[in-house]
C-alpha cells in the first residue's frame, strides 16, 4: 500500500540558492534537491568505471585518538590529523573528523549549511538528496552528491566521484564520515559495513 506523503517548499539561504521538497512520511523527514551545482564544468563519468572494493576485502578496527572507532579498508593508506583520520587506496577515499557542536543538525539546517558549502567549495559539485538515516551508533543526516577529482598533475584528466557524507552527532560533538569513489562503482555493501561500524568513544 502507498503511503501518503505531504510536501512543504522551503528556499534556503545559501551562497548558491537550494529550493528543496521536504517529504513528511512515517520514516522520517527527506530532502530531495533538484541538481544544484557549481560553475566548474562536470567531468564525464567512466563507462567503466575503476573503484570498486573487492567482496574479499579485509576490514580492520581503527580506534582514534578524536573519540571514535571504525573498520577500514586493511592495507589503505592512512592519515592522521589533529581531529581525525583519512583513508585512500588509488580511486577510494574514507575520512572522518569530530568538531563540536552546540546541537544536532537537521535536515533543512544541512542543506542550508554543509550542503551548500560543498556546492560553493567544491569540484561541479550536485547535490542528489539529504536523509535522515540510522545507523547502528544511531540516527544522522546523508548528503548524497557526486563531484569531478582534482585534476591528475601528470594528465590533468578527472574522474567524476559519487560520494556519501553522514553527519552524526553526540551530545557536543558532531562526526563528519565521508565516503568516495568514481562514480557507478559498486561499494554499496562495503560503504554500508564501514558507516555501520562508527562508533563513538
Amino acid at each position: 500500500m502507498r503511503q501518503s506523503m505531504r510536501f512543504r517548499r522551503f528556499v534556503l539561504s545559501a551562497p548558491m540558492s537550494i529550493v528543496a521538497l521536504v517529504a513528511l512520511t512515517g520514516a522520517g523527514a527527506q530532502i530531495m534537491a533538484p541538481p544544484a551545482m557549481a560553475a566548474e564544468r562536470p567531468a564525464v563519468p567512466e563507462k567503466n568505471p575503476p573503484g570498486d572494493i573487492p567482496d574479499t576485502q579485509v576490514f580492520v578496527t581503527y580506534t582514534s585518538p578524536s573519540g571514535f572507532s571504525l573498520k577500514v579498508p586493511e592495507g589503505w593508506a592512512r592519515t592522521d590529523h589533529h581531529d581525525g583520520a583519512s583513508f585512500s587506496d588509488k580511486y577510494n577515499a574514507l575520512s572522518v573528523t569530530v568538531a563540536p557542536a552546540a546541537s544536532a543538525p537537521t535536515a533543512t539546517s544541512v542543506a542550508g549549511h554543509e550542503a551548500a558549502d560543498l556546492v560553493k567549495t567544491g569540484r561541479a559539485v550536485k547535490i542528489e538528496a539529504i536523509r535522515k538515516v540510522m545507523l547502528r551508533s544511531g540516527p544522522a543526516l546523508l548528503i548524497v552528491y557526486t563531484s569531478s577529482s582534482e585534476p591528475n598533475p601528470v594528465t590533468n584528466r578527472q574522474l567524476r566521484l559519487e560520494s556519501n557524507r553522514y553527519l552524526i552527532y553526540r551530545r557536543d560533538r558532531l562526526a563528519i564520515l565521508d565516503l568516495s569513489a568514481p562514480l557507478g562503482a559498486d561499494n554499496v555493501d562495503q560503504w554500508k559495513l564501514m558507516s555501520d561500524s562508527f562508533q563513538w568513544r
